[in-house]
């Protein structure tokens, strides 16, 4: 591991209880390089090379989530969480390369011993900032990673598990903002980059992209299919939950 400090950092003012994933359209030394110029930071980058970069230490509070949500927090997801910054110049459209998942596998397991993160608070940046923030993007992992241990995944036949099919209680079942109607429009297509992916347009313009999360309008939210997913994803949060005794 590199030691790469930025001084862009405070005292946490929570315990650690999460784990967020975000990527950037730019190599390792430039992500550094941005991250500084914008005051920012992230506590981890994994570069093009799969190379694991340390940038601020566990337990300060990172620069890196900004103003977002998730299963009821909604202030000060910095002090949460720990950030990691994985380089990937499509922003998540296209896969990222193996010794770079090999990397995040590593380093997301010791952090999930090591703080006891439950695997419900492992969240990509979009699920918390689903109006701001694309990434870790469409094409990242997330099945392969619940196969290591590395937050949820669903099985589709736990979809009949589930009579609701009320979209916006099914969004906040798993953790998404559904306060407003444009964030429960927003929280499905960040759903989607996470568990639907074939409902997510690509868009070769990053610039673009990353000023236009979502596209002028989807049409998927009446789908069967995703109305189906949307369930079996529900069903597995709630287990979840239910076995840690999470619930009321």
């Amino acid at each position: 591991m590199l030691e790469e400090p930025l001084p862009h950092y405070n005292d946490r003012k929570t315990p650690i209880d999460m784990l967020m994933f975000h990527c950037s359209a730019q190599k390792g030394e430039e992500i550094l390089q941005i991250l500084d110029k914008s005051e920012l930071s992230c506590h981890y980058i994994i570069d093009e090379k799969g190379e694991l970069i340390q940038v601020v230490e566990e337990d300060k509070r990172a620069y890196h989530a900004g103003i977002g949500f998730w299963n009821g927090i909604d202030t000060d997801l910095n002090s949460h969480s720990i950030g990691i910054e994985i380089s990937n110049l499509s922003m998540g459209q296209e896969d990222y390369k193996a010794k770079q998942i090999k990397t995040l596998i590593e380093i997301s397991k010791e952090l999930i011993a090591k703080y006891n993160i439950r695997q419900d608070m492992i969240v990509g940046h979009s699920d918390t900032a689903p109006n701001r923030k694309p990434d870790p993007g469409k094409a990242f992992p997330w099945k392969d990673l619940s196969a290591q241990g590395i937050g949820l995944w669903f099985k589709p036949s736990q979809a009949k598990l589930v009579e609701n099919d009320d979209i916006s209680e099914l969004l906040a079942s798993i953790g998404y903002d559904t306060r407003t109607p444009e964030m429960v429009y927003c929280s499905a297509y960040a759903f989607c980059r996470r568990f639907a992916p074939q409902y997510v347009k690509t868009d070769e313009d990053i610039a673009h992209l990353v000023d236009h999360v979502l596209p002028d309008k989807f049409d998927f939210m009446d789908k069967e299919k995703f109305i189906q997913t949307l369930k079996a994803v529900s069903y597995s949060y709630q287990t979840y939950r239910q076995e840690q005794n999470l619930t009321d």
